[in-house]
């Protein structure tokens, strides 16, 4: 199934009469056993770009390469830097602006700036019953229905589909640098990265490659405030050593890209496991986890844990304030994907699936 219309889509989910796995670009899930696939790629288009009022409208199959393009062409971007799957899942396809906000995709700068929901300004979907939704507005001071935009900000297309997304962008920085630090241990690069997270430097990235023993602390801006706070930076942490510079904006933009996406797990064969917790408690559930490839980003607020196929992360990590999700691996019955939900937390996902997708039509056991 193709709409090509919210027309289209809204008749197409009123008359459903089996599960419907929803598909923008494909890029991050795979066969949909038991499902007919229903995509979102003809449902694409920029409608409404106002470079001067940061805001642009597109449907929700738009690809995401598309709009990258055109917000390059006024020197603005997605500020909340949307993750690439496909080379960590081996995945082809293009990455839908549907998608990523249907996953609240978002990469490194969120540390910094806020996730993918935190840039909404308005949806419209088509819920389960095939109703047609808009909720929110084109600008910022229209706050009217934040909640349910945002609500569908991680939905995953399990309260409805998509048809089109508002979007707050920002301007592109001039330039770009970063400071390194080899030979850290995970608690020490934890220590400088909330360090440099709390000082007065604009930190837009904090990431320790463990394998590597690597740790990189992004500043962007304009090219006079980049050199002198990237040289203020290296000061305020040089309790943890001497620290290379990078200023080389290309050079910094790649290592970044490698960040976003993963790159240290990427080849090597075995289950992905993305870990939310505090970055406090991260050292302790990396020492827990003995994976094989270890990424650290978001100052320690996010792992990504390369482990032996099958290997139950969550067993080996225990209790920890925060939860674990199987990014890649093969299914297994006994370890869902996704952690199991608190019991109010459930009750509240169970309330809201039946009010928006009363059918249970829209992706039914969704692993990831």
């Amino acid at each position: 199934m193709a709409p090509g219309s919210e027309t289209e889509l809204s008749e197409t989910l009123a008359q459903a009469s089996a599960p419907l796995a929803v598909r923008g670009g494909a890029t991050r899930s795979g066969a949909a056993a038991g499902a007919e696939v229903l995509s979102t790629a003809g449902l694409a288009g920029i409608s409404l770009y106002e470079p001067g009022a940061l805001t642009l409208v597109a449907g929700a199959g738009t690809p995401l390469g598309e709009i990258e393009a055109v917000l390059g062409l006024e020197g603005q971007r997605l500020a909340f830097e949307p993750m690439d799957h496909r080379a960590l899942l081996g995945t082809e396809g293009a990455p839908t602006i549907g998608g990523v906000v249907a996953g609240n995709v978002s990469g490194p700068r969120r540390v910094a700036v806020g996730a993918a929901r935190d840039f909404m300004l308005g949806v419209r979907f088509v819920d389960g019953a095939g109703r047609v939704v808009k909720n929110g507005g084109r600008v910022m001071k229209n706050v009217t229905g934040y909640d349910l935009v945002r609500l569908m900000a991680g939905s995953r297309g399990r309260l409805g589909v998509l048809s089109e997304v508002s979007l707050k962008v920002l301007p592109a920085p001039e330039t770009q640098g970063m400071i390194v630090f080899d030979g850290l241990s995970v608690e020490r690069a934890v220590a400088a990265m909330s360090s440099a997270l709390g000082s007065a430097y604009e930190v837009t990235g904090a990431a320790h490659d463990a394998a590597a023993g690597r740790t990189m602390l992004r500043i962007e801006g304009f090219e006079t405030q980049v050199a002198y706070r990237l040289g203020r930076l290296a000061e305020h942490l040089a309790g943890f050593g001497a620290a290379e510079t990078v200023a080389d904006p290309d050079a910094v933009r790649d290592a970044w890209r490698e960040i976003r996406d993963a790159a240290p797990l990427q080849c090597a064969t075995g289950d992905v496991w993305r870990i939310h917790c505090r970055p406090s408690a991260a050292p302790e559930l990396v020492s827990r986890l003995e994976a094989e490839r270890v990424l650290v980003d978001w100052g320690g607020g996010l792992l990504w844990a390369l482990l032996p196929e099958g290997t139950d992360a969550r067993a080996r990590l225990g209790t920890f304030d925060g939860h674990a999700t199987r990014v890649r691996g093969a299914p297994r019955p006994d370890v869902p994907a996704r952690p199991p939900e608190a019991g109010p937390v459930a009750a509240l996902t169970a309330g809201l699936k039946a009010r928006f997708d009363p059918r249970g039509i829209l992706n039914p056991d969704l692993e990831a």
